[in-house]
């Protein structure tokens, strides 16, 4: 009966589920052929949070916990959109600045008279982020001009659009209490206890969907008591971040937000055809171009987005922040986006990477900084400690990635 049920593809034809212990063996020789996954941000953050409050004991509090996600926040949104970027070997130096001009575009809009309302302003100034995406990447796509040198010399051209649209007056207020509560509001309980559930919920009928087609399918799938104890994880972090975040000001709506940007681009990697182009133009481009994928269409999308979210990172700083001023974009943001998406493990060399991992890398970044701050280090200091964090996060990529060669080839 279990034969002819498979002749008519109704019933799997092999063994569709490892035991736990097989599960557990299979991950370990992932790990032995280079494929660590998630681990060396964890890792990291484990050994900086000992080593700052061992230093200093305001590091592990919930009003730190709350003012990290704060501080996070813009650049983790932009480091999303230079995921998409890395995946598929290009790198995208103008994202700082690209920012900046929209959020003080935004900003402008909003002052008296006449004003714009807040959600015409944040609309334009996105679609204008996004457009300078789309001329970047035809750019280079159409000219065949590295990536490397247009995006630089779009860096120094948006710099100086941010100091010629500021002004003499070197600072801009927001003047929008919409805008600014984007960074700086913070939910009720009962809300933070809500999205945590609603999370929970979601999280939980995904896998449980994708395991039960999986297995219909035919496909060998992880066991189901791993799939249990991935939902139990979730809700267990989701409740603790509202516990630790209730204590002090609450769970900020800028995470709420954070988390659903993540959630969107992650399927949009993960579940869509564009996604896949995006992974093979990554892992060979001639290939990619030979199984017929658009390549030009696919880059200017993938500088569009990452454009597009330099824009909508660049409005959550400057809700932060209040205002915008001529130093808007500068600094070591660039560097902070680029380093939280390689420390979550997007490869510098193309093709691997995953968008939530962003969050781990940015966290990483994050925390360095607020100890760094905390412990009242010299800025020249402080440049020096995460240049070496971004090196060995290189370091690890490269490694890994040798490793996996290996691993192919025996």
């Amino acid at each position: 009966m279990k034969e002819r049920l498979q002749s008519l593809g109704i019933a799997p034809a092999a063994e569709t589920s490892l035991s736990p212990a097989d599960y557990l063996r299979s991950y370990l020789r992932r790990l032995r052929s280079g494929e660590i996954g998630s681990w060396p941000p964890i890792l990291g953050l484990v050994v900086i949070a000992l080593i700052f409050q061992s230093q200093n004991q305001n590091f592990l509090t919930a009003r730190n916990f709350v003012n990290l996600i704060v501080q996070m926040a813009g650049y983790t949104v932009i480091a999303i959109g230079v995921v998409y970027v890395l995946l598929v070997g290009e790198i995208d130096l103008s994202i700082g600045y690209v920012s900046a001009v929209a959020a003080v575009f935004m900003v402008l809009q909003l002052q008296d008279p006449p004003g714009w309302p807040w959600y015409a302003a944040v609309s334009v100034a996105l679609i204008l982020a996004a457009g300078i995406g789309v001329l970047h990447g035809i750019i280079i796509t159409t000219f065949q001009v590295p990536s490397f040198i247009v995006s630089l010399a779009a860096l120094i051209a948006w710099n100086g659009t941010v100091l010629l649209l500021v002004g003499t007056s070197g600072t801009v207020i927001i003047q929008d209490n919409v805008i600014v509560s984007i960074a700086n509001h913070f939910l009720e309980p009962a809300w933070s206890w809500a999205v945590a559930i609603v999370t929970t919920f979601l999280f939980a009928l995904y896998q449980i969907q994708h395991w039960l087609v999986r297995r219909r399918q035919g496909f060998v799938e992880v066991p189901g008591i791993i799939v249990l104890l991935r939902i139990v994880a979730l809700g267990g972090l989701a409740a603790g971040v509202v516990v630790i975040c209730n204590r002090d000001r609450g769970v900020p709506f800028v995470g709420v937000l954070l988390l659903i940007l993540l959630t969107g681009f992650t399927i949009l990697a993960s579940k869509t055809r564009f996604g896949r182009y995006v992974y093979a133009i990554g892992d060979n481009k001639m290939a990619a171009r030979r199984a017929g994928i658009d390549v030009k269409r696919v880059l200017i999308t993938v500088f569009m987005i990452s454009s597009l979210m330099a824009g909508a990172g660049g409005i959550v700083l400057a809700s932060r922040l209040r205002s915008v001023d001529t130093a808007a974009g500068g600094g070591n943001l660039l560097l902070n986006s680029i380093a939280a998406a390689v420390i979550g493990g997007t490869s510098l060399f193309g093709g691997s990477g995953r968008v939530p991992s962003v969050l781990l890398g940015a966290l990483v970044i994050a925390s360095v900084e607020n100890g760094m701050g905390l412990l009242l280090l010299e800025p020249g200091v402080q440049f020096i400690i995460t240049g070496f964090v971004l090196l060995m996060a290189v370091l690890v990529d490269a490694v890994s990635r040798q490793n996996r060669r290996q691993s192919a080839q025996s």
